[in-house]
């Protein structure tokens, strides 16, 4: 891996001068790119925190969001895959916290995509008051893109992120099958990412 007198790895500076492009410039594609380099990565360490596809697909979506509306407030002093593995790692935490689940040590250090150590600090409080600040916190990084969702999968993101249902209780509440509930789930997912990518203009 090449680094510059600044220590940052050729990638890194790529990172950088799409970042000054997204949010100087309001460049779509390099929001899209920025996606495409680390989508994977953010999937996969998310995974194996949490151990549930569905679940860490829907992280993976909130990260990103959450990133992206605050990629203006970036500072240079890090690599852009650290600052976003860290919003992802949090983010899970705070999922964790809330659904209370049995998963790996949250003590082990994790690695972001460019090998540097991920910090986590976990709190052993079982009622933290920043708990609803966390939910409206989630829901309003998902509302941001919602309306721009077609109308036949508002619904159902409404149910998953808002109202908290699983995916058999949205299946129940629809009156449709379970498959088809997590398909439909899946592509909304897939239009949120484009959304926050600036693409709704595909959609």
């Amino acid at each position: 891996m090449e680094v510059n007198e600044r220590g940052f790895s050729n990638k890194a500076l790529e990172d950088f001068d799409l970042i000054d492009k997204a949010v100087d410039e309001k460049d779509q594609q390099a929001y899209a790119t920025l996606m495409k380099r680390y989508k994977k990565a953010v999937y996969f360490m998310i995974l194996k925190m949490i151990r549930d596809a569905d679940d860490a697909e829907d992280l993976t979506m909130e990260a990103f969001a959450k990133a992206f509306k605050n990629l203006h407030r970036f500072k240079k002093d890090y690599t852009f895959s650290t600052w976003l593995f860290r919003i992802a790692t949090n983010n899970t935490i705070d999922f964790i916290r809330k659904k209370k689940l049995k998963t790996m040590s949250l003590n082990n250090t994790l690695s972001d995509d460019s090998g540097n150590s991920v910090n986590i600090d976990v709190e052993d409080d079982d009622n933290n008051p920043q708990d609803e600040f966390i939910k409206s916190q989630r829901i309003e990084m998902v509302r941001i893109f919602v309306d721009k969702l077609p109308a036949k999968y508002r619904k159902l993101v409404q149910l998953r992120y808002f109202d908290e249902l699983s995916y058999e209780e949205i299946a129940q509440e629809l009156d449709k099958p379970l498959g088809t509930v997590k398909a439909q789930l899946h592509r909304s997912r897939e239009l949120l990412y484009e959304i926050a990518a600036g693409k709704e203009k595909h959609i």
